[in-house]
Parts: C-alpha cells; structure tokens; sequence
C-alpha cells in the first residue's frame, strides 16, 4: 500500500473517529461474556442460560443493525452514531443504579447493549464513503480493528468487579471512556462530502433479491459470527473446561481476541494486494481447522488458547477480507449493505455462543457446538469458490475496477 496515497485518499481524523467509536462500542457490546461468570454464579444459571445471555446481545445488535443502517441513510453516519451511543449510556447508567436482579433483566440488558453492536452499521459507511475503491480493505479494516474492544472487556471487567466488589459497578465504571469517546467523535468525525442521498425502506427488499447480498451475508456471517461468538464465550469456555477464576480466565479470552482483532486491519491490506477471494479462501481453511481440533478438547489450557489464537487470527483476517469486497461490489448502496451484513455476522455470532451452551447442557461438551460451525466455515469455503469466476468477470473484472477481487 502506498502510504502517502492512502493519507491523501480520505480523512484520518473522522477515520481515527470511526475506530474509537467502533472499538469501545464493541467493548459495551460483549461485556456480558466476561462478566459471565461471577453473573451466572450471583443468578444461579444453567449452562443453556449462560449461552443464552451472552448470546442475546449478539442477536439484538444483529437486528438492530438494520434500523442503524436506516438511520445512517436518512440521517447520515455522524448523527446515527450519536443517537446509538446515548442509548447505550442510558441503559448501562439505568443498569448500574437500580442493578440487575434475575435472568429476564439481564437478558434486557442484553437487548440494549445491542445497540453498542450496531455501531457497526455506522462506524463503517462512515469511514468507507471517504476513501476510494484501491483503498477500501486498509480504511474499513482500520475503522473495523474498533472490534479490539472486546480485548478491553475480557481484560478488564472481571478484574473490576471482584475490585468493586460488584459486577454492577462495571457498568457504572464503563461510562467513563464512553463519555470521553463520545465528546471526541462529536467533535472530530465528519460525514463525507459525497453521502449519498437517503435510500427508501424498499431498498432494502431490493437488495434481498440479489444473490450477491445474500453470499456476502453468509460469508460474514461465518467469520464475523465465529469471531464475536468466541469472544462472548471464551471466558465461560475456560472457566468451565479448565477451572481457570474469572479473572484469569478473563486474561485468556483477551489473549485470544486480542490476535483476531489485531489483524483485522492486516486482513483487509492483505485483500487489498491478493484479492479478497483468495485471502478469504485460505482464510476459511485455517478457520475450519482450528475449530475441529479444539472441539476434541485440549489437555491443558494453553494448548487450548493457542488454537482458539490460530481461529482467531484466520477469522480475522476473513472479517477483513469480506469488506474489502462488499464495497467493490455495493459501493452505492453500503450503508444498506453494511447493515445487512452486519446483521448476519450478529446472527452468526448468536448462534455460536448459543449452540456452545446448549450443546454443553445436553451433550456434557461442547464438542459439537464446534464442529458445526467448522462445518459452515467449509461451506462458505465451497461458495466462495462457487462464486470467483463470476465475480471475477463481471463486476470485479479488472476493466471496471482498480481493486483486486
């Protein structure tokens, strides 16, 4: 990548933005998971409930990236994040005063921590619509290494709940950088001068009619899925298989996400120089792999956390790939897009983080959690492949863009 070009292309300080947003966005949006356990011990959980709770978030903020990806058509990126990050403050402010009392409240909670999820659909158009397509992998991977939020969350919310006594107190404590982001992103972050205009609802069912929205749906929903279903499950994953505390467990999983979210970015260069097909393909290998060996059960806990580090590393790089293609191909309609497949990866991670819990709950092991998601991880591998001599041709073909597809 040519740095200078890159510098010029776009707007670093709405770019610097994005990330800040994004990052601790997704640190409110899986702060469910690394509190996980000192919550299931206070409100006596089942392993089903904890699967449950810690997938609820995830799915709320996959719909509720839908009605961001609205707002940021009609009302433009800058202020749909605004409206997002004062509903999540408002919910974790409510949280922290009256506290959380039974199941049904943290699974409410959970709801409105989704919004923290769906700063997805703004974050990225926000970012995307300044830069140009030969730099449309490095400029989203860079606004969407804001997922490093969640190695926040895993380092630090056990370790300040057993030091303020109460999980609660976390999220008292987390509207602290909130409130710091918030003032900086009103004041630096800058929607692009050529948004487009505001799309009708209809746009949306119209995109459902292409069979490229919903590949790309599925693709994410596989690597986006796989990554942020990990990060809300791991510290649970640990404490149960290897007895680890929350606190220590809490390390592990930072350790894990740390590596996924780290190349992100990295992913999206690397689909900028290659093509997003064949670094997505190699990509979904790795990632099937991983996830088959951990599911027969590691011996000991490091050797466990060094495969889920390999997971991770393989399904974010493929978080990065998918978007260095989707603006290729839905440059005029990304903030639909964006919401849509944002969605899916939400839906992805949800089943994830709920199918581990249950398939502890029935099975004793959460073996076959694992194996049927490395068995989507393949099939997306078998589309991919169904699909690149088409998209090659058509709208990736290199007379229509600069970008390698």
């Amino acid at each position: 990548m040519d740095k200078k070009s890159f510098l010029k292309a776009g707007h670093a300080p709405t770019l610097f933005a994005a990330f800040l947003y994004f990052d601790l966005a997704f640190m409110v949006w899986v702060l469910l998971g690394p509190l996980g356990v000192q919550i299931a011990k206070d409100l006596g959980l089942s392993a089903a409930q904890k699967g449950l709770m810690v997938a609820t978030p995830l799915l709320a903020g996959a719909v509720l990236r839908i009605v961001m990806g609205i707002l940021v058509d009609q009302l433009k990126p800058k202020l749909a994040g605004v409206i997002g990050q004062i509903v999540v403050m408002a919910a974790l402010c409510v949280a922290w005063q009256f506290g959380i009392h039974s199941f049904g409240q943290v699974l409410l909670l959970g709801v409105f921590l989704g919004v923290a999820g769906s700063s997805f659909a703004v974050a990225l158009p926000l970012a995307s619509r300044w830069y140009p397509p030969e730099h449309q992998g490095t400029a989203l991977g860079i606004a969407g290494a804001g997922n490093s939020g969640t190695v926040l969350a895993a380092l630090f919310a056990p370790s300040l709940a057993i030091a303020f006594g109460s999980w609660t107190s976390v999220f008292g404590l987390t509207l602290i950088p909130l409130a710091v982001v918030f003032v900086f992103y009103l004041i630096v972050a800058k929607d692009a001068p050529d948004c487009p205009p505001p799309k009708p609802l209809s746009e949306y069912i119209r995109m459902l009619k292409d069979r490229d929205a919903w590949w790309f749906m599925f693709f994410y929903a596989v690597t986006f899925g796989g990554f942020s279903g990990l990060a809300s499950s791991l510290t649970i994953y640990f404490n149960a298989q290897y007895g680890l505390d929350p606190k220590t467990a809490g390390f592990f999983t930072a350790a894990c996400v740390f590596a996924g979210s780290l190349v992100r970015p990295i992913g999206g260069n690397v689909a900028d120089r290659i093509g997003g097909i064949k670094s997505l393909s190699l990509m979904y290998a790795l990632a099937a792999t991983f996830l088959i060996i951990v599911s027969y059960g590691m011996p000991t806990v490091w050797s466990a956390a060094a495969i889920f580090v390999g997971a991770m590393l393989a399904l974010g790089m493929g978080n990065g790939a998918v978007f260095q293609l989707v603006p290729q191909r839905f440059r005029k309609e990304i903030g639909v897009m964006t919401g849509l497949v944002g969605m899916a990866g939400g839906i992805g991670g949800f089943y994830l983080a709920s199918s581990l819990g249950y398939a502890k709950q029935i099975t004793g092991s959460y073996q076959l959690g694992f194996l049927i998601f490395a068995g989507l991880a393949v099939l997306a591998l078998l589309g991919l492949t169904g699909v690149k001599t088409r998209w090659r041709t058509t709208w990736g073909a290199a007379h229509l863009t600069s970008a390698k597809i």
